[in-house]
């Protein structure tokens, strides 16, 4: 287990997800147009532009007030890269969820083209979740399903049509997670590991600078729709959640992560809010350890015990 020595352009980093292509690295975050990020060796950062110079006109409709796009999650599938977002305003149920494709990442490429696939759920005041949040995985058998979901009722599980790579309509909304009381769970990513599907959330609040009390949680299932439980055996949807990491002095509220796996290593990436550098949201990187149960295990919890 390490925790890895990240440099470069990491500060301002919110909700981020990290996939590789060829030899290069990339990240995307919460931000104005859905910002990149490159590296070749996962520790030294640049720039690598957004995703979108003008928001899609569809979004702009369903979301007059929204400023940045959020909490992207990308997957390569079947030749392309699938891009979710989320486009909503704070504390507001009207949100909507949207898909980009590209066939490459890098941005010199002469096939680089971001192609706007249009809305894939949305919520509304009258709804008793909030689409946003949104990130994809797949079953045993290669079935999408899309997580997605913030306060409220909590995180829901929907079935994905292989070829849209959307919700059919009408498709069964599944909780998988939920916090009653403060209702604070968001940032759900689920990986399969063996036989065995984990449930990242984030528990408590973000977006506080040095007050966020963010912090990750894990539950686990044998099936990807539940039901999820954490080690004490509680379920997800009552609350549970194995505590993986709380932050620390420096590094507080750390969550909204994504795993990213490379030759059987899992990374926990996410962001945490920096006391040193007046509370900013950084990017944090490192790879998870394992216990004899098989529960995930944070280098940075560790040294801190």
């Amino acid at each position: 287990m390490i925790i890895l020595e990240t440099t470069g352009d990491i500060a301002h980093v919110h909700d981020v997800v990290m996939i590789k292509e060829g030899h290069t690295y990339y990240l995307f975050s919460t931000g104005k147009g859905i910002p990149m990020r490159r590296s070749k060796d996962m520790l030294a950062w640049e720039q690598a532009g957004r995703v979108f110079d003008t928001y899609p006109e569809w979004v702009e409709q369903a979301v007059p007030n929204a400023k940045s796009l959020w909490a992207p999650d990308i997957v390569f599938h079947a030749g392309k890269y699938y891009l979710y977002y989320a486009a909503s305003t704070f504390g507001s149920r009207r949100s909507v969820i949207g898909l980009a494709t590209n066939v490459t990442l890098d941005p010199r490429d002469p096939n680089y083209n971001w192609v706007d696939e249009g809305a894939v759920i949305s919520s509304q005041e009258s709804d008793d979740y909030n689409a946003i949040d949104p990130q994809l995985s797949f079953d045993e058998g290669g079935q999408p399903w899309l997580a997605f979901g913030s306060f409220w009722s909590g995180i829901k599980l929907v079935q994905v049509d292989r070829r849209t790579m959307k919700p059919s309509r009408g498709a069964e909304l599944i909780s998988i997670a939920s916090n009653p009381g403060s209702a604070a769970v968001e940032g759900a990513y689920i990986v399969r590991r063996g036989d065995v599907y984990y449930l990242f959330i984030s528990h408590d609040y973000c977006c506080r600078g040095t007050l966020s009390t963010y912090k990750i949680k894990v539950g686990r299932a044998r099936d990807i729709a539940g039901p999820y439980r954490d080690r004490d055996g509680k379920l997800l949807t009552d609350g549970g959640g194995t505590l993986i990491y709380a932050g620390s002095s420096r590094w507080r509220g750390p969550g909204h992560n994504s795993i990213y796996v490379e030759n059987d290593n899992y990374f926990l990436v996410y962001h945490s809010y920096d006391a040193d550098a007046e509370g900013a949201p950084t990017l944090r990187i490192e790879q998870l350890g394992w216990d004899q149960e098989e529960w995930p295990l944070s280098p940075s919890a560790l040294l801190e015990r």
